[in-house]
């Protein structure tokens, strides 16, 4: 088991931790990672987007002119496709289905291998304990300081107050989610985890 430094909000150690193998130190599967990342970017994915085709588009019912005669093109409606104001050939449409399907041990083996990742990486960080006195972003900003953090943040704490969500909601590339929230895409899009005790724990009780 890969041993890791507690310490507090001014970066000192305050005793080790043991992670535990099966969670924080398998080999990463990059090709599982990514298909993590499509399935969760998809899902969000509002699917509204919509034109209308030229059986949709008002007007047109009449034929513009007389078939022959008239020097011009034939034409059907002025709401052809080829027409201005008239219908969009294969535009999108609500019915498209965004959906990505993952089994449950692919879900699991994702997430194992992005805090891996993040292991190996030296991008974690394990606290003893994150509370603030008071709801000022000054206050996570002095958080920060302490752990000597610069690039983008996910905190993982094991219980979300009031003062943690106002304190760090102004602070861009930091953002607070409880151990059951954690996911590869925001492993994957925020730099550096800081994670507390409590939520490491939390974190290996459900993915062991």
């Amino acid at each position: 088991m890969p041993k890791m430094n507690v310490i507090n909000v001014k970066g000192e150690k305050v005793k080790d931790i043991k992670l535990d193998d099966k969670v924080w130190s398998i080999e990463p599967n990059d090709a599982v990672i990514y298909d993590a990342i499509v399935l969760q970017m998809a899902s969000l994915r509002q699917g509204t987007h919509k034109v209308k085709t030229r059986a949709e588009v008002s007007g047109g019912g009449r034929k513009p002119w007389r078939q022959k005669g008239t020097g011009n093109a034939r034409q059907g409606s002025t709401r052809s496709p080829q027409w201005r104001h008239g219908g969009i050939v294969f535009g999108p449409t609500t019915e498209r289905n965004y959906n990505v399907k993952m089994n449950k041990k692919e879900r699991r083996l994702a997430l194992k291998s992005a805090l891996s990742y993040k292991v190996i990486d030296s991008e974690l960080k394990v606290l003893d304990s994150l509370v603030l006195e008071n709801s000022k972003t000054k206050g996570m900003l002095d958080v920060m300081k302490g752990l000597k953090l610069e690039d983008s943040v996910l905190f993982v704490v094991h219980e979300l107050t009031d003062e943690l969500i106002l304190a760090s909601r102004n602070i861009k590339g930091v953002k607070v989610i409880l151990p059951n929230e954690v996911n590869v895409l925001d492993l994957a899009t925020y730099k550096n985890m800081v994670a507390t005790e409590d939520a490491v724990k939390a974190i290996e009780e459900v993915l062991i």
